[in-house]
């Protein structure tokens, strides 16, 4: 059987790779996750003392005032791709698929990443007790504010998903446009939060920041285990 049968691709996540990139992967997530604690700590601290509330209400006044109708039914669209009964039916069926072509990895990378944002967000929310604003559009979710969850779990689904398929794409165009398209819809799923009133600007970035935090903590905990995995190898057979 050949590489170019697709349901048969090895997993790229455990193919030998080059020290260097280990190393430096290692050493980008785990600068990420650092600077991602420390930005949503800072936001954390200014929500706790509503310091964060002059910037949220003018800016959820800027975005209201993009208000129209076409504007409002595409908002909905965009928030339903990235709350939990979009992204529930969207994990369903990418792990189906994920499974048919036995990536068995990646399947299991997507769905730590869901089920990490899933625990976070109801911890984050419990937490921090952040009433609701006033929702311009649609009801307003019973659930707190603070973080949103929406950018959280959208961020951990389509940044994974986006870096699973890049994995395994070869052309380096492909891998620029699946990028592209992951960041703009998730930068488009916080947006619409905001658009619709449910969510004030601080939370959809702590979310992002947490979203970050938690994609970045689980490649450098990958990455090291590769790492210690391939020295591993190496005393078990030193003439490599």
């Amino acid at each position: 059987m050949t590489q170019e049968d697709g349901s048969h691709l090895p997993e790229l996540e455990t193919a030998a790779k080059p020290t260097i990139v280990i190393e430096t992967a290692i050493t980008i997530s785990l600068a990420l996750a650092v600077l991602s604690l420390f930005l949503f700590a800072w936001i954390a601290e200014d929500v706790s003392h509503n310091r964060t509330m002059a910037f949220d209400l003018a800016l959820r006044g800027e975005i209201h005032s993009l208000a129209s109708p076409a504007l409002t039914r595409l908002m909905f669209a965009i928030s339903f791709v990235g709350g939990g009964d979009g992204l529930t039916l969207a994990t369903a069926l990418i792990e189906g698929i994920f499974l048919w072509r036995r990536w068995r990895r990646a399947a299991l990378w997507l769905l730590t990443a869901v089920a990490g944002s899933i625990v976070l967000q109801v911890a984050l929310k419990y937490a921090f007790h952040r009433p609701r604003p006033i929702a311009f559009f649609g009801p307003l979710p019973h659930t707190y504010s603070f973080p949103s969850g929406h950018a959280l779990s959208s961020f951990c689904f389509y940044g994974v998903l986006a870096g699973l398929l890049a994995d395994r794409t070869k052309s380096r165009r492909h891998r620029i446009l699946i990028w592209i398209c992951a960041a703009l819809l998730v930068a488009a799923i916080g947006f619409s939060r905001i658009y619709l009133g449910v969510h004030y600007p601080s939370d959809v970035i702590a979310g992002y920041l947490t979203a970050a935090l938690w994609v970045s903590t689980m490649v450098t905990v990958d990455r090291l285990r590769v790492r210690r995995k391939g020295k591993a190898l190496t005393v078990k057979d030193p003439s490599g």
